[in-house]
């Protein structure tokens, strides 16, 4: 599956230059990582967002939110946010700052 290259484009001026910062090919898209662990990507046009468990669940009513699920077995943490939730710049800096929020927590690999 092919990714939303202007998405991803956008997931990058979030992201901006900060050190540990990496791309990498993931899950039919396009991963970024901060200093080894996951933080967000694109697949298609969703949004991949890693978050702690507890945060997935709290966030999963809110506008464009499902589990990330692949295979039938939905990954606790990680969620897709379809178009509808991050259209606006602000809704994308919110989830962008998510995911980096939980990669930072984890140790780097």
């Amino acid at each position: 599956m092919a990714y939303d290259e202007g998405l991803a484009t956008r997931v990058r001026e979030v992201l901006g230059d900060r050190p540990g910062l990496a791309e990498k090919q993931m899950f039919g898209g396009l991963a970024f990582l901060l200093d080894g662990n996951m933080a967000c990507g694109v697949r298609g046009d969703d949004l991949i967002v890693r978050v702690a468990a507890d945060v997935a669940d709290a966030v999963q009513g809110e506008r464009g939110v499902r589990a990330f699920d692949l295979t039938g077995r939905p990954m606790k943490g990680w969620l897709l946010v379809d178009a509808d939730g991050h259209a606006e710049d602000d809704d994308l800096r919110r989830w962008v700052d998510r995911g980096l929020a939980y990669a930072s927590s984890l140790p780097p690999k």
